[in-house]
Formats: C-alpha cells, structure tokens, sequence
C-alpha cells in the first residue's frame, strides 16, 4: 500500500512541476512573440513543413471519415425514415469536431513529432548551448516562429478537412446511397451556419498553440541522448494529443454550452 501511495505522490509531484515548466515555456513564448527581429523566413519554412506536407494524410483522413460518417449515419437514420438528413449530419460534424480535432491528431503525430525529435537531437548534441553562447536566444530563435506556425496553418488544414469531409460525405451519400444529389447538398447547407465553420477554426488555432507549446517543450528538455529524444517525441505526441481531446471538450461546452435551461 505504502508503494502505490509513494507512486501516487511522485506522479503527483511530476505533474506539478511538469505544469509549472510548461507553463514558464508558454509564457516565455509569448514575451518573444513580439520582439523584433521577426525571422519571417523562418515561419515560412515552418508554415510549409507543418502545414503544406500534412495536406495529404488530412485530406485522406477527412475523405474517409466524411465517407464513413455518412454510411453510419444512413443506416441509422433510415429506421426512422429521416434519410434526408445525412448530409446535414456530415456538415455539423465535420465543422465542429471532427475536421478540428483529427487535424490537430495528425498534424500532432506527424508535424509535432518532428519538432520534439528535431529539438530533442539539437538538445542533447548541445546546439542548444551553443546558441546561448552566441548570445541568441533559443526561444525566440527555434521556437517562436514554429508556434506561429502551427497557429497559423491549423485553421487552414482544417478548412480542407471540412470541406474534403463533406465532398467525402457527398460522394458516399449520392453515389453508393442513392440519395438525390439535390436534395442532399440543399440540407448539407440548410442547417450548416457560419459560427459553425467559425468554431472549428477556433478550436483549430488553440489546438496550433498547444501542439507548439507542448511539442517544442518535450524537444526543449531532452535528457538522456538518443533514447531520451525518442522518449520526448513519443510524449509530445501522446500528450499533446491527450490536451486536444480534453480542450475540445472545454471549448466545446464554451461556445455551445447552454444553461440549464436552455
């Protein structure tokens, strides 16, 4: 018993300090954000690797889980006669859940993992040292211009996840259901409104901020040469996805929580 509580504590404890250091990271981030010199090719180049690289995994993804959301909810709908539906099932999913969230998953696993193990490796072979003894420092240098990257290209990638999603939907809905392409894009549209589209972007950019700040953190504090990068991005990835999921959630009961009431 004694074991499990000592165990208990020192996860508490890691946690704790965890928090606190990635908390001093963010706010680190956001004093440099607006210093000059604004390395403006460096976001470019940043804004390429995270967002125009993970234009092809997003999109299938998207394609395949619109295609998907639609048959599931066919079938389901079809026991009560409200077929028509479907594609207003797609829009309403797809913009507010899940075009942000399994963009931020993917961009996480694969954009993210390569910031921790890209820093990580500069970590441990003491690139990182060697900047602050060039007087530069390494948070405005290497890590400012991939959080405004990651923010920025977030909300993009999940424009194309919506809009690849419901083409997904479309094409399932009418071209394997049946269902009268008229009538389907007329209710994807009918009920889809623009704070919807504005949520998930909102969503989108916060889910940008916390892969950054995460990801470039676990890359930041590497110990241990090359089995502690390999550690760092597999913590990157895990726990930046485990914050997306639990924010969505947050943000969710936010901007369409309602009263009891309601």
């Amino acid at each position: 018993m004694g074991g499990v509580i000592a165990q208990l504590g020192a996860w508490v404890i890691w946690l704790a300090e965890a928090t606190g250091k990635g908390t001093l990271f963010a706010w680190d981030i956001g004093r440099w954000l607006t210093r000059r010199p604004w390395r403006l090719r460096a976001v470019f180049e940043q804004m390429q690797e995270i967002g125009y690289y993970s234009v092809p995994v997003v999109a299938i993804t998207a394609l395949s889980t619109g295609g998907v959301l639609a048959l599931q909810s066919f079938i389901g709908f079809k026991r009560f006669g409200a077929e028509s539906m479907v594609g207003t099932v797609v829009a309403l999913s797809m913009t507010r859940e899940l075009g942000p969230v399994l963009t931020g998953i993917i961009v996480a696993g694969r954009a993210g993992s390569a910031m921790a193990a890209e820093l990580g490796t500069m970590k441990v072979t003491e690139q990182i040292d060697a900047l602050y003894t060039l007087s530069a420092n390494p948070i405005k240098y290497l890590i400012v211009p991939r959080f405004i990257a990651a923010t920025l290209m977030l909300p993009i990638l999940t424009i194309v996840s919506d809009g690849v999603g419901i083409l997904g939907g479309a094409g399932i809905g009418v071209g394997t259901l049946g269902a009268n392409p008229v009538v389907y894009m007329k209710k994807t549209f009918e009920f889809l409104e623009l704070n919807d589209i504005y949520s998930g972007l909102f969503k989108s950019m916060i889910f940008g901020m916390i892969i950054a700040v995460v990801c470039c953190y676990q890359g930041f504090m590497t110990e241990g040469g090359a089995e502690g990068v390999g550690k760092a991005t597999t913590r990157s990835v895990v726990i930046s996805s485990i914050m997306i999921l639990v924010s969505d959630y947050v943000l969710t009961a936010i901007l369409f929580g309602e009263g009891p009431g309601g």
